[in-house]
C-alpha cells in the first residue's frame, strides 16, 4: 500500500472534490477501480498521457493500489469533471513502455517532480523517462466494450 503524505491526501481529496462538481483542472482523470480484495471501487487522481489519439496511464508512486488494482480487474471507470467513462486497462509490455513514457514530461511538466521524488527516474528529461520502463507500469485505455 502506498503512503501518501498529508499534503498529497488533502491534493487528492482538491482534485476529487472538483470533479465531483463539474470542474476539472490541469491534465487531471479519476480512476476508479475495483478493489482487487475487497472489490470496492477505489478511486485516485491521474494524468494520462495522450499519444495519436490513445491515452495511457503510468504509476507515479512505487507500490501504488491503483496498479496491483487495475492489473486484477483489467477495468475501470475514468472521469473527467461529470463525464464518466468505462475503460478496460491493457498493461504495456516493459519493451514498449520507452516511446510512451518518453512524452510524459513534455505533457505533464508539473507532474515530473513526482516521478524524480520517488526515485522512479533520474531527471526530468524525455531520455530519463524511456530509461525507467522497468519501473514504471504502464496501461493503455481503450474504450469498454
Amino acid at each position: 500500500m502506498t503512503t501518501l503524505s498529508p499534503k498529497q491526501l488533502f491534493r487528492n481529496r482538491v482534485v476529487a472534490f472538483s470533479h465531483r462538481i463539474g470542474l476539472p483542472f490541469g491534465p487531471m482523470h479519476l480512476l476508479t477501480v475495483p478493489g482487487r480484495k475487497t472489490g470496492r471501487p477505489q478511486t485516485t487522481p491521474i494524468a494520462p498521457v495522450l499519444i495519436d489519439g490513445t491515452q495511457y496511464l503510468v504509476r507515479a508512486y512505487p507500490n501504488a493500489d491503483w496498479v496491483r488494482n487495475a492489473r486484477a480487474a483489467g477495468h475501470g471507470t475514468l472521469t473527467r469533471g461529470r463525464h464518466v467513462r468505462s475503460v478496460d486497462l491493457i498493461e504495456i509490455p516493459e519493451s514498449e513502455r520507452g516511446p510512451i513514457l518518453r512524452e510524459f514530461p513534455t505533457q505533464n511538466p508539473r507532474g515530473v517532480a513526482a516521478f524524480v521524488r520517488n526515485g522512479l527516474v533520474d531527471s526530468e528529461t524525455p531520455d530519463s523517462f524511456a530509461a525507467a520502463a522497468p519501473r514504471c507500469p504502464l496501461f493503455r485505455v481503450e474504450p469498454r466494450s
